[in-house]
């Protein structure tokens, strides 16, 4: 049970109703066996796995710990592939198909055993999942996708119809999937991290990476030593494009709403649309109410979809009013909307996350990204795969998430993907959105024109402009503004800065310029 005391909020729930554990900033050099980069699921996974086995970790951040995507996701955990099982079968064959269900499974029986281990509060719960029909799909794409789930092992069935007041049509029923509350398990786990002995530094921005016979991280004018290294940042912050070729950045949008307790039936669902398909599943929540004379309980629905390319949509103000729209239409129970948030998420060219041994680098440094819309049962299984690759152990999915891997039958998505960046660059010779600074109203950000260069202008709430090179430091491609979430956004590899140009998310590693 999730307890919240505001009545509205554009934060995520989980944000909202968690406490973190608080961390120092790193202040002086450090040696460790591993050094991890990230501290959302997949690096503090990782460190607590580790930190078992009995290596001595340290963990780095540069924001608040798991603030970043990890923070904003709908925690969704399941063994049921995003990008479908036809298409994890027609890239990767049938036996792919089968560890790709495998290794999900196994990290969804990780949380639970890591909630058990730890007597963890985090709202951790077995229940179906239903993949429903989109409007205009067929039930023949249900039956395909039946016959690939159970060819990659998974016990499925046919159903008439979701258990929904509306008429879903024809689904497809998983049992034994999950949910949890994702930051009241992380820190939990960041605790156990630092009872094991490992060591977290937040507000601490790793500067550069190297790998080598002794590895090091830089963090300012302190550096970490270690005989290995993680990058666990979402977007590899330490690569220029070996991995980026391979994955797109894609924003998707959120809402809680209020609905009565046991209204909606307590499950996962998701439909078959592709890039923007909706996702739903439940938080049951109390609020401390001096008007109702003690906890109120309800259920918050949890909606998300609306997805487009990072930086490639100019409505975004309006994403979530849609997705409020679809929402109301199919559960006419809602009553207020309290929360909205967006997050930002790594579509790989095969649908399975890249994690292990960096492309082009040394052998001692690893990442883990490509979360393709799972990234709370991928950066679990980063935990599991990147521990025992450190640890020299033999791990059946290896090769399946090998970020060296050049998948010939999805070679086409790679050119689709590669072609759209390219065209991004034409951005460098289109006029500004506006023609003065004036024209942007408090609140707002806009990129304009100013001789050669294109300028990034947000005004803030109190009218005053701040001005900053609109040109991402990471490949040079031009931000956009993004009025959902009042931050930059870049079209080409998703590096995100907040309204003052410090960067967010990966894989630019530094702030956007001052204007000239």
């Amino acid at each position: 049970m999730t307890t919240i005391s505001t009545t509205q909020s554009t934060e995520s729930v989980w944000a909202a109703t968690t406490d973190m554990p608080r961390c120092p900033e790193l202040r002086e050099n450090l040696e460790a066996d591993v050094c991890i980069v990230g501290a959302g699921i997949a690096g503090l996974t990782t460190g607590y796995l580790l930190t078992q086995a009995g290596k001595s970790v340290v963990i780095l951040d540069d924001g608040p710990l798991a603030s970043g995507m990890t923070e904003v996701t709908t925690a969704h955990l399941s063994n049921v592939i995003d990008d479908r099982f036809i298409e994890i079968e027609c890239c990767h064959g049938e036996r792919g198909s089968f560890l790709a269900a495998e290794s999900h499974t196994a990290a969804i029986n990780r949380i639970e055993a890591t909630v058990e281990e730890l007597n963890i509060d985090c709202d951790f719960t077995r229940l179906d999942g239903y993949l429903f029909l989109a409007p205009g799909d067929k039930k023949d794409l249900l039956d395909q996708e039946l016959a690939a789930a159970r060819r990659a092992g998974l016990m499925a069935e046919m159903v008439p119809r979701c258990p929904l007041e509306y008429n879903t049509g024809p689904a497809i029923r998983f049992p034994n999937q999950g949910r949890f509350h994702p930051l009241k398990y992380l820190a939990a786990v960041a605790e156990a991290i630092e009872r094991g002995g490992g060591r977290i530094y937040t507000n601490s921005h790793a500067d550069h990476v190297e790998g080598g016979d002794r590895a090091k991280v830089d963090v300012c004018d302190h550096t970490v030593r270690a005989d290995a290294v993680v990058v666990a940042t979402n977007s590899p912050i330490n690569d220029l494009v070996a991995i980026h070729t391979k994955q797109a950045p894609y924003m998707t949008y959120v809402l809680g709403a209020r609905v009565p307790a046991g209204s909606v039936t307590d499950a996962l669902y998701w439909d078959t649309l592709t890039t923007y398909y909706h996702y739903v599943r439940l938080q049951h929540m109390s609020v401390d109410d001096a008007n109702s004379n003690g906890h109120d309980e309800y259920d918050l629905l949890i909606v998300g979809g609306e997805d487009h390319k990072t930086g490639q949509a100019d409505d975004t103000a309006l994403r979530h009013a849609r997705l409020e729209s679809w929402a109301r239409a199919r559960f006419p129970m809602i009553e207020d909307v309290e929360f909205t948030w967006a997050g930002q998420w790594m579509k790989t060219i095969d649908g399975l996350a890249f994690i292990g041994r960096n492309p082009l680098d040394a052998e001692n440094v690893f990442v883990a990204t490509g979360d393709s819309g799972m990234g709370m049962t991928h950066g679990t299984i980063a935990g599991m795969l990147l521990t025992d690759l450190i640890l020299g152990k033999r791990n059946p999915w290896a090769t399946l998430y090998d970020p060296s891997r050049k998948p010939v039958r999805a070679a086409g998505a790679f050119a689709q993907e590669n072609i759209n960046v390219a065209g991004q660059y034409l951005d460098w010779f289109t006029p500004g959105e506006v023609e003065s600074a004036r024209e942007i109203a408090p609140g707002c950000g806009a990129v304009l024109r100013r001789g050669l260069s294109k300028v990034a202008v947000y005004r803030d709430a109190d009218g005053r402009a701040h001005e900053m090179s609109a040109v991402c430091p990471h490949l040079g491609c031009i931000v956009h503004w993004n009025a959902a979430e009042h931050s930059w956004d870049c079209p080409c590899h998703g590096s995100r800065f907040d309204a003052k140009g410090k960067v967010i998310n990966g894989p630019s590693n530094v702030d956007l310029e001052p204007a000239d």
